[in-house]
């Protein structure tokens, strides 16, 4: 049995490979287990892409002649029933890293009892627990991380899909619309369908385009939102459609671009070694943090109406594409976390729920490096200026003026801050603060003092 689960594709898929090499009939299964994960069951977004996957990688197994077998329950309960019901000798899958994944696996080991479940690494390019520091415990900090990679060992190639696949007994299977993965009414999924192609094939096509076409600009701009200068992966990796040995080998050209690949690997091993991470912040003085309950900030910030256009350009584009421009994440996690200093948890289950790349390990590591909690975490101290990340990142409104429609037509002086531009100015462009466009919920500079005061008071009780 080949139980499939973050690991959506057929080429360079070591389970797949060792199902193979047994010999014996191939059953590829893929068990929905939405209740084990608690608040992290996949959000909407996740679920309409794991949808077309599904869809996509049963096609593809159907055409090398293993069809996917789906089921919906309890891994523990339905994976043995599974072996059950088709004798199989032994099953193969991914090493899992989030938490509750983990204690699960354990549960299916246990129900499984004489038959062996073999655990292979599909999702990473090392196991998390093979790089220690000269102390021999997890690293905490990116830079020496990247280095210790980089310095243990070559990379191997990645494998290509095998031509066929012996199929196993022929067992029932649910019917993938029953599962009701995609949005009724309203289908707020139209621009999710216009930016992305789900799946396996869509992945290649993804990386192929990138390597020729943009990964030369790369270092250059990929701090640019207005251009597609980044690769766009991070769903495919999400949910396994693409591995990470094939992309890193791709991206040979770019350090740089290696460099985010790593980062991927270093929030897996954070993840990995602090179980706590999406709940709880890696600094122990921020559990006092005097965070605000301010629901009416936290639901302008997202809707992207709080009146700053880089942070609404940025909330929209998640809303409308399932993905946020990496820059951009940093800009509005700062000011929600900082600026308005409401939980970076609550920005964590927005993103969750909204992205179609939602990767627990990669969403908390990321929302508590903003927030200044985690691990290598930017200083809490340094707040980013919306307005200046605006008019350093996106300095011609670019971006602004293609999420942002209602200021489109104001002048690049001033689509940043349109607070500060004449009257006249916003009368031109037809731009009215607070009717046409929302004035600024939160006094820029105030907030900052604000959030530094209450750095300030963490670091006296410490």
């Amino acid at each position: 049995m080949l139980w499939l689960r973050r690991e959506l594709r057929l080429a360079d898929n070591p389970a797949l490979e060792a199902a193979l090499a047994t010999g014996r009939p191939v059953l590829p299964v893929f068990v929905l287990d939405k209740d084990s994960p608690g608040a992290w069951a996949p959000g909407g977004a996740s679920r309409w892409w794991l949808h077309h996957s599904l869809a996509e990688l049963a096609a593809e197994l159907a055409a090398r002649g293993a069809p996917l077998v789906l089921r919906r329950g309890r891994f523990e309960e339905e994976i043995p029933r599974l072996v059950a019901e088709t004798g199989a000798a032994e099953v193969h899958a991914g090493i899992p890293t989030e938490p509750w994944a983990r204690e699960t696996y354990r549960r299916v080991i246990a129900a499984l009892g004489p038959v062996k479940l073999h655990c292979h690494m599909t999702a990473l390019l090392h196991h998390p627990d093979r790089l220690r520091t000269q102390a021999g415990g997890p690293y905490g900090v990116f830079s020496p991380f990247a280095r210790a990679f980089r310095a243990s060992g070559a990379v191997p190639m990645p494998v290509p899909a095998p031509g066929a696949i012996p199929a196993g007994p022929d067992v029932a299977s649910d019917p993938l619309a029953s599962w009701d993965l995609l949005p009724r009414t309203p289908d707020w999924a139209g621009g999710l369908r216009a930016a992305w192609v789900p799946g396996e094939a869509g992945a290649q096509a993804r990386l192929a385009a990138f390597v020729a076409e943009r990964i030369g600009q790369y270092r250059g701009e990929r701090d640019v939102p207005g251009v597609d200068s980044t690769s766009r992966l991070s769903p495919y990796f999400a949910f396994g459609e693409i591995s990470p040995r094939q992309v890193w080998h791709a991206g040979a050209a770019c350090e740089k671009f290696r460099d985010e690949v790593l980062w991927r690997e270093f929030a897996a091993h954070l993840l990995w070694h602090h179980q706590a991470l999406p709940e709880a912040p890696l600094r122990a003085d921020f559990a006092a943090m005097p965070w605000r309950d301010d629901p009416a900030g936290l639901r302008a910030w997202q809707q992207g109406r709080t009146g700053v256009p880089i942070v609404d350009a940025g909330m929209r584009q998640l809303w409308q594409t399932g993905w946020m421009h990496n820059r951009v994440r940093m800009v509005v996690a700062s000011f929600l976390a900082k600026h308005l200093m409401i939980p970076w948890q609550a920005g964590e289950a927005w993103f969750w729920d909204t992205l179609v790349d939602a990767d627990l390990a990669q969403n908390a590591a990321s929302w508590q490096w903003v927030a200044g909690c985690g691990a290598d975490a930017a200083p809490y101290f340094r707040v980013f200026n919306p307005v200046l990340q605006g008019k350093k990142f996106d300095p011609d409104g670019a971006y602004v003026r293609r999420f942002v429609p209602e200021l489109a037509r104001l002048p690049e002086s001033v689509i940043h801050a349109p607070w500060e531009a004449p009257v006249l100015v916003l009368q031109a462009a037809g731009v009215r603060l607070g009717a046409t466009y929302p004035a600024p919920i939160v006094d820029l500079a105030a907030g900052r003092d604000r959030a530094l005061q209450a750095f300030a008071g963490l670091r006296k009780a410490a």
